[in-house]
């Protein structure tokens, strides 16, 4: 089963490559800038805040939807598409951030995406 905090090895991810200010992109267009990331190992993510589009929201994508980082375009490609994102569990970040249950409730989302199956 794949872990979906830990960076795929194809990704192009580079240990220790700060990724804020990152634009990052859905299978179907942009949803925002990195705001925050962690390379935590086994809990890798990324907090993207995703000013207008879901009305300034953040929302937070395991390391693992991340199909391929391209800091030449200053770009995070991810493999989900907008409306997957918009539809995940809300994130609060003084709540959600560094809680087990919530990268459960997380995990069990996006592994049920069809693209996962």
């Amino acid at each position: 089963m794949v872990n979906l905090w830990i960076y795929r090895e194809t990704s192009g991810r580079l240990a220790g490559t700060d990724l804020t200010g990152c634009k990052v992109e859905a299978l179907d267009g942009s949803i925002g800038k990195v705001d925050k990331h962690s390379d935590e190992a086994a809990a890798s993510y990324l907090v993207v805040d995703t000013g207008p589009w879901i009305f300034g929201k953040h929302v937070l994508l395991p390391a693992g939807t991340v199909s391929l980082v391209d800091m030449d375009e200053h770009r995070i490609h991810v493999d989900l598409t907008k409306e997957q994102i918009k539809s995940a569990p809300e994130f609060d970040a003084e709540k959600h951030l560094g809680d087990p249950q919530y990268h459960s409730s997380l995990s069990g989302y996006y592994r049920g995406m069809s693209h996962r199956a």
